[in-house]
C-alpha cells in the first residue's frame, strides 16, 4: 500500500495529501529500537531523584529573599510549598536509596559524604518548614531566611566536597 501511494519514495515513507512526508513505524521494531530503561540495570535509582529537593530548597531560598524585599505574602506561600515539595521528594529519594541498598545495587563509598550533607540539609529544611508555618513577617524574616540560606550553603558545600573527592579519584560517583 505504501508503494502504491508514492512509488518514488522508499517503503518507509508515505506522502500525505498536502505533500508532507510521514514516517511509518513498525510497532514491534519501534519498541525494540527505541526502548529506554532508566536507569541502566544494576545502577541505583536515587541519584536521579536527589536533584529535585536541591532545586526546591534553592528556589525556597530565592522566594524567601523575594519575600524579604517585597513583603508580599505570595512569596511566603511559594516558600512554604517549595519547602514541603523538597521534603516530600527527599522522602522519596531516601526510600529509593534504602531500596537500592537492600537490592544490592552498587553504592560507592563517595556517596556517604553526600548522604551526610543531604541529611543535614533535610533536617534543617524540616526545621525551616516549622518556622515558615508561623504567621506574619517573622515566619520568614529573619529565621526562615537564615535557615533557607543555611540549607543552600550546606548543599553547596556538600556538592563541592563530592566534586573534590571525584576529581581526586578521577572517576564518577554514585550519589
Amino acid at each position: 500500500m505504501v508503494g502504491a501511494i508514492s512509488p518514488s519514495l522508499p517503503s518507509r515513507w508515505t506522502s500525505a495529501t498536502y505533500g508532507i512526508a510521514m514516517t511509518t513505524i513498525d510497532n514491534a521494531r519501534f519498541k525494540s529500537l527505541h526502548r529506554m530503561d532508566l536507569p541502566v540495570r544494576g545502577e541505583p535509582v536515587h541519584p536521579l531523584l536527589v536533584s529535585f529537593p536541591i532545586a526546591y530548597f534553592t528556589a525556597a531560598f530565592v522566594t524567601d529573599l523575594a519575600y524579604w524585599r517585597t513583603a508580599a505574602v505570595l512569596w511566603e506561600t511559594f516558600s512554604d510549598w517549595l519547602i514541603t515539595a523538597g521534603l516530600v521528594m527527599t522522602g522519596v529519594a531516601v526510600i529509593t536509596f534504602v531500596i537500592d541498598l537492600i537490592r544490592g545495587k552498587r553504592i560507592d563509598r563517595l556517596a556517604w559524604p553526600h548522604a551526610v550533607g543531604y541529611t543535614l540539609a533535610a533536617l534543617l529544611s524540616l526545621l525551616n518548614a516549622f518556622v515558615h508555618s508561623r504567621d506574619g513577617y517573622t515566619a520568614v524574616v529573619p529565621t526562615g531566611l537564615a535557615l533557607s540560606g543555611l540549607v543552600v550553603l550546606t548543599l553547596l558545600i556538600t556538592g563541592l566536597i563530592g566534586r573534590a573527592l571525584i576529581a581526586r579519584r578521577h572517576e564518577g560517583a554514585d550519589l
